[in-house]
């Protein structure tokens, strides 16, 4: 049986298999250019494999062609979908549906006299002094008011006039709209008119309800509106893509990753739930990785083609409950990601007095210039410049037809062009690895700054960290970050150009219910909120359909202090007096400050279900040189980094030996990805097959 989880990134598609099947192994085997075969415990193998995510020319899904690939089919077989026992995913259909406003069509419905309430929003300021405000664009294109209300303690003041609904709602049905919104005054604690006008919906042939008592059923009307708004614009888009990929996989048990990190099956993905599908992968690989080497105190690091995410974990996932991603605001629980746009793909150019680095991408297609699709250049190519990338240790996936290296003459020729255009408009002399190597000092200074908001600007001492580093480019920079931030270690795993995909892999099924409460922490409320813990658990387990096997149960409370709008996650006890101090504790930490005096407010409530699932083994490498004996390298290449050129050795991952130790300048190359060892660095490898890289100095 053949199990495959897969990441489709905005560059590259990564896919991880595990296989018992020896026919399969034997096959690949024979192209060990474009597959990485491990064997694992229990007569079993991991297969790793990456492709494009854009090759019109060559296939319309990637993630369905590499399974096609692995398995060995030509191009008009059928999958033998019954040699499938799983397919866990991460997408970013939903995300680029809302970069690019392309969801579906979204009619607003709300209570009368809140028509603009979701356009006018907090008022936030991101710039106080740009004195254009640019409001961000609304998902939704008209809007219904509804003339009702409850009041905050669930009198109905106004009953729903239904003929007045059904008139307003088959009037937009008309124009072609599918897709509604229904979001109403306190319907959080009070959902029946909501459920009312979400059943007048259905009766007139709506295909997608998103109702703001069940999407995100909190306080505040804005940040639940714009939850529901969100769910309704890329539902549909998720639905047809799921459908997509489930017609080409019929009867295989199909799961995604959701934004808060754990798997959900394929008929209860939600658009609400999608928008970090393919970045909560990545984390919960890092996090789940960095436990089996034994590091806590972790700062995620993925750099792949087209963008960087960074996130900090301190012995578990950290979510945040508001969030605005793409310009749209939500209100669910969701990883807590920083994305960046610089990545591989980042282009560069000089716009006559400074470098510049992105946010443009290359993306794949064309992509950097060294893809040989005429694209500009990128810092892909600026590694390549350097010497840190070397054709021969990339896999050859490039071209018209996909099977040519990459191309370095091309970027030694714009580099080269470049460093003229430079000197002639600021009189300045640069080679053109001087060139490259701004721009690369540029890309690091933009991606550890990305790193010290989530860190250092909250408090945490980064310095105590580990960075798990990963994504397809992520190790040509891991020393360069480490450098600027002052860390000390960098965790590489040995799959970790895939690792947001390994990450499907080590997932678990989570379902996760939350319910506003808005109450003062006391005795007296810990029965109540053990009442609203208990029926949102029975809430979650439903979502789970699977056969009942290791389970968690996670209890938490949002608290902040009465009159302010901060909240901080705890674990929920039943003694107040410990809640409070591991408030105060972390209130300390992000803020500098505690109010011993003011009262604690509990906001909302949450419990999480998790069921644990089967999770991929790990190889044990033995040492076979004698300790004394150092691994030989491939062959020397020439490197520029730190201002001057390095003769530098070149190792391959799969001939080192557990204890090696390689110190810096050098290069360890693997079929998924290139590591590069600055000076005052060196690399152990360990006997889980993990690199850990460590300053000397």
């Amino acid at each position: 049986m053949l199990k495959v989880f897969a990441d489709r990134g905005g560059t590259f598609t990564d896919l991880v298999a595990v296989t018992d099947n020896q026919g399969i192994v034997d096959r690949l085997s024979r192209h060990p250019e474009r597959f990485l075969i491990v064997p694992v415990p229990q007569n079993q193998w991991v297969i790793v494999y990456k492709l494009l995510s854009e090759n019109p020319e060559q296939y319309q899904d990637a993630a369905i062609q590499g399974i096609r690939d692995i398995i060995g089919l030509a191009k008009n077989d059928p999958l033998p979908t019954a040699e499938i026992e799983v397919v866990k995913m991460g997408t970013t259909v939903a995300t680029n549906a809302l970069l690019e406003r392309d969801g579906d069509r979204v009619v607003l419905l709300i209570t009368k006299g809140f028509k603009d309430a979701l356009r006018i929003g907090y008022q936030n300021r991101p710039d106080i002094f740009a004195r254009q405000i640019v409001l961000p664009t609304m998902l939704y294109e008209q809007v219904i008011e509804i003339d009702e209300r409850y009041d905050a303690n669930g009198q109905e003041l106004t009953p729903i006039n239904i003929e007045q609904v059904k008139n307003d709602l088959q009037a937009v049905f008309k124009t072609g709209v599918r897709s509604c919104a229904i979001v109403l005054m306190h319907s959080y604690r009070y959902p029946m008119h909501e459920q009312q006008v979400a059943q007048i919906a259905q009766e007139i042939g709506f295909t997608q309800i998103s109702v703001s008592h069940q999407v995100s059923p909190l306080m505040k009307l804005v940040s639940r509106g714009d939850t529901t708004v969100v769910d309704a614009y890329l539902t549909p888009i998720l639905r047809r893509y799921v459908n997509q990929v489930v017609s080409q996989l019929p009867g295989v048990k199909l799961m995604f990753m959701k934004s808060d990190g754990g798997l959900v099956a394929a008929e209860q993905f939600q658009g609400k739930d999608s928008i970090l599908s393919g970045p909560a992968g990545g984390i919960v690989g890092a996090v789940q990785t960095s436990k089996r080497a034994g590091f806590d105190l972790v700062i995620t690091f993925d750099m792949g083609g087209t963008s960087t995410d960074v996130a900090h974990c301190k012995g578990e996932y950290e979510r945040e409950l508001d969030s605005e991603i793409a310009g749209a605001r939500m209100r669910v629980p969701v990883l807590s990601i920083h994305t960046i746009a610089a990545g591989g793909g980042s282009i560069l150019f000089f716009d006559g007095s400074s470098y510049r680095v992105g946010p443009e991408s290359a993306r794949s297609n064309p992509g950097p210039a060294c893809y040989r699709r005429g694209g500009p250049l990128a810092v892909t190519d600026a590694n390549v410049m350097l010497g840190k990338i070397h054709p021969q240790y990339f896999p050859s996936v490039f071209g018209p037809n996909g099977d040519l290296p990459l191309d370095k003459d091309i970027v030694i020729e714009k580099f080269t062009q470049l460093a003229q255009d430079i000197e002639a408009a600021t009189g300045n002399s640069r080679t053109p690895e001087q060139v490259a190597a701004g721009f690369i000092a540029i890309a690091t200074e933009n991606m550890a700054n990305a790193i010290k908001k989530i860190s250092l600007q909250r408090g945490y001492d980064v310095t105590q960290y580990v960075l798990c580093c990963f994504g397809g480019a992520g190790g040509q920079v891991a020393c360069l970050i480490a450098d600027t931030l002052g860390m000390k270690k960098i965790f590489l795993h040995p799959y970790a150009g895939v690792l947001s995909a390994y990450g499907m892999g080590l997932a678990d099924i989570r379902s996760t219910r939350v319910s506003a409460v808005e109450k003062p922490l006391n005795e007296a409320l810990i029965p109540q909120i053990l009442e609203l813990m208990n029926s949102l658990e029975t809430q979650a387990k439903s979502e789970i359909n699977e056969p009942v096997s290791k389970e968690e149960i996670v209890r938490k409370v949002d608290l902040k202090y009465e009159g302010t709008n901060s909240t901080l996650s705890v674990d929920f006890v039943s003694d107040v007096a410990l809640m409070r101090q591991e408030f105060e504790n972390e209130h300390k930490s992000r803020y500098g400050f505690i109010q011993a005096e003011k009262i604690l407010i509990v906001e909302s409530a949450s419990v999480e279900v998790i069921q644990k699932m089967d999770t991929p083994e790990e190889p044990l490498i033995t040492r076979q040189r004698p300790l004394d004996e150092k691994p030989n390298s491939v062959e020397t290449v020439r490197v520029f980094t730190s201002g001057q050129w390095y003769d530098t050795p070149v190792y391959r991952r799969e001939n080192l030996q557990r204890e090696d130790t390689i110190s810096g300048p050098a290069i360890i190359v693997e079929k998924i990805g290139t590591i590069v060892v600055e000076p005052n660095w060196e690399a152990i490898l360990t006997e889980r097959n993990h690199l850990i890289l460590q300053r000397t100095n």
